[in-house]
């Protein structure tokens, strides 16, 4: 006998999220193992369920092939950015020009924000500290920022307009 959708909901009410949850903790770890995978999932299934009553509204993604792509463009930017962190630690602090910036957000979609924002966070080099809804702007905090024009430019196109189709 089938569960009903209504079992599948209780257990898990945003799956999606459940996945980004389990994936996300496996890249926390840096261990592929069986172990660190079964606690993902536990994990990914956990804390949508205890937290579900506090979701305003379910996100619904429009267009799932960019979210592919998105995911592509994300890794190989943690990839990258790992190497540039390395680099520039390696290097004297005279060679670091931290520094905070405000992000401005098209985003009006609370979890497509948070994607943006944990996006951000994700990517070694940056972090995002605060979201004011009000503004509708990120306060981010870069290891190096040359130029705050051009990081924020390449947010907006690298993950924000692509959360824009992913979310329409």
């Amino acid at each position: 006998m089938m569960p009903s959708i209504r079992a599948w909901r209780f257990w898990l009410p945003h799956p999606l999220f459940s996945l980004f949850l389990a994936l996300l903790w496996l890249l926390m770890v840096n261990d592929v193992s069986m172990a660190h995978a079964l606690l993902g999932l536990v994990l990914g299934v956990a804390i949508p369920m205890v937290t579900h009553g506090f979701w305003a509204e379910e996100a619904r993604i429009r267009r799932p092939l960019p979210l592919l792509r998105y995911l592509l463009v994300l890794l190989l930017d943690i990839l990258r950015s790992n190497l540039v962190v390395a680099l520039r630690i390696l290097r004297p602090a005279r060679h670091l020009k931290p520094g905070f910036f405000i992000y401005p957000l098209a985003l009006d979609d609370d979890f497509a924000i948070t994607i943006l924002a944990s996006t951000i966070s994700l990517t070694p080099g940056t972090v995002t500290l605060h979201h004011d809804a009000e503004a509708n702007t990120l306060l981010v905090h870069a290891l190096h920022l040359e130029n705050e024009a051009e990081t924020i430019e390449e947010i907006h196109r690298r993950y924000e307009r692509p959360l824009q189709e992913i979310f329409r």
